[in-house]
């Protein structure tokens, strides 16, 4: 080392940290123009410049569309979303009078196809061994270090899973499907104890851990362990069933399951994949947007007193837009969708469920506030823009007001989602790892300038 470093380092030891100084230097050496992504043509976010996503993959796994095509032009169209080549909306016509709705789906995405009664039978069997945690797992992993942020604290169980099982590392398409089935069981344990840890040490409320029971739906219990009475209506537990089902899977494009395929296709093993995933699902313009639609609804509540004014409520609708009202981001939660254009097919079935719990729960004129807002918010979207696309809700907008009116907490409302996901995202798993394909390797066009090194001390 010469005199000069020496020097230097010693002369560290005197100066404070000016963090403000070193932001600076970032943000000036992380600022790209932004007319280089037109000059390179680049699709940032994967997107084309109308807005369609770039074709990266191919999967059997589900189907999403918006549009028709009509002698060679895109059409808006209804929105349709099929589950291994079955509309979710004839699977969930399908379950009325049935209480295993989403663990139906669960096989239909693994297996590619329907189960018999003796195969659902005997999926409900080993599901419901796998539903189960250690109490030392319990002790020892969610109970220590409660995390605020119930996401992380799944990030952190589900990691710490990999010390538990005897075979983490083995890819094999056979054992990954035992860690799938392990996960997608042990997901709602997880989280609900999680909260309950995070109420006891950090809010202090009495401590409550509840088992599953067997022979119930993975909804009813999620209820069950949920609610310190243990209690919940038939209902209930069939609107939350299908608000897992409408979760559960939407195509290999979206943040989080394509970034399953992408962590996938690098090799690693089941537990680092879909903890990858739950960070990206925690994310606001993801997974956290239900909580979005539900924090604005309580803002219009609060400043619009008659939620039966129409007028009243385009005009704060309006003032959200112009940047005005509630965070000032000039966005209406909620309202539009990448693919689907005149309607979200999961919109379309949740919000009927919604009306339903509605009238149960005494809350018609809430649900009415939200159906008067989405009957404005689309046009008034496309004046304020001037688009020409129409403007539709999407399932976010009615999911959170499903979970408030099931008293589900707002620190779980991304974790449901979660839960619900957790198939789609192994199914999307297995099918990488069976497909063998290479690792997902976008490219990234260099544009910064190539410099010669200077030693220390001749630097400026």
């Amino acid at each position: 080392m010469s005199e000069t470093e020496k020097m230097s380092l010693e002369d560290l030891g005197d100066l404070k940290p000016d963090m403000e100084a070193l932001v600076a230097a970032l943000l000036k050496n992380h600022r790209i123009d932004p007319n280089l992504y037109v000059e390179y043509d680049v699709k940032r976010g994967l997107r084309d410049s109308a807005g369609k996503g770039v074709l990266t993959g191919l999967t059997e796994v589900s189907d999403v569309n918006g549009y028709e095509l009509i002698g060679g032009r895109r059409i808006p169209a209804e929105g349709s979303l099929y589950y291994q080549g079955i509309p979710v909306a004839d699977l969930v016509a399908g379950q009325e009078g049935r209480k295993f709705g989403f663990e139906e789906t669960i096989y239909l995405l693994l297996f590619g196809r329907l189960p018999n009664p003796g195969e659902l039978g005997q999926f409900l069997v080993v599901m419901g061994e796998m539903q189960e945690l250690s109490g030392r797992f319990v002790r020892d992993v969610v109970m220590k270090a409660s995390c605020e942020n119930i996401m992380n604290a799944l990030q952190r169980c589900v990691l710490s899973l990999y010390t538990y099982d005897p075979a983490p590392e083995d890819i094999s398409p056979g054992n990954v499907l035992r860690q799938c089935l392990e996960l997608i069981a042990k997901l709602p344990l997880l989280t609900v104890y999680s909260y309950h840890s995070y109420r006891h040490f950090r809010r202090d409320d009495t401590l409550l851990i509840r088992n599953p029971k067997k022979g119930l739906s993975l909804a009813e219990n999620i209820l069950l362990m949920l609610r310190p009475d243990g209690q919940y209506t038939q209902l209930e537990a069939k609107v939350l069933d299908i608000a897992l089902i409408l979760h559960a899977e939407h195509g290999g494009g979206n943040n989080s399951t394509f970034t399953t395929r992408v962590v996938t296709s690098s090799g690693t093993d089941t537990y680092s994949s879909v903890a990858a995933s739950i960070g990206s699902l925690k994310g606001p313009r993801h997974g956290g947007a239900n909580l979005k639609v539900e924090n604005m609804f309580a803002d219009i509540k609060a400043h619009v007193p008659d939620w039966t004014d129409e007028e009243a409520v385009a005009g704060y609708l309006k003032k959200i837009l112009n940047k005005e009202a509630f965070d000032r981001t000039g966005l209406i939660y909620g309202m539009g969708h990448a693919v689907y254009t005149l309607s979200d097919p999961r919109q379309v079935i949740l919000k009927r469920f919604a009306r339903a719990l509605a009238e149960e729960k005494g809350r018609e004129n809430e649900f009415a506030l939200y159906e008067r807002t989405e009957k404005l918010a689309g046009g008034l979207i496309m004046e304020h823009r001037k688009l020409f696309k129409n403007v539709c809700a999407n399932v976010d907008f009615y999911s959170g007001f499903v979970y408030s009116m099931l008293g589900i907490p707002q620190e779980l409302f991304t974790p449901m989602f979660a839960i619900a996901r957790m198939p789609g995202w192994s199914a999307h798993r297995l099918e990488e790892l069976i497909g063998a394909g290479k690792i997902i390797r976008p490219a990234y066009k260099y544009v910064g300038t190539h410099t010669d090194f200077v030693p220390v001390e001749e630097r400026g």
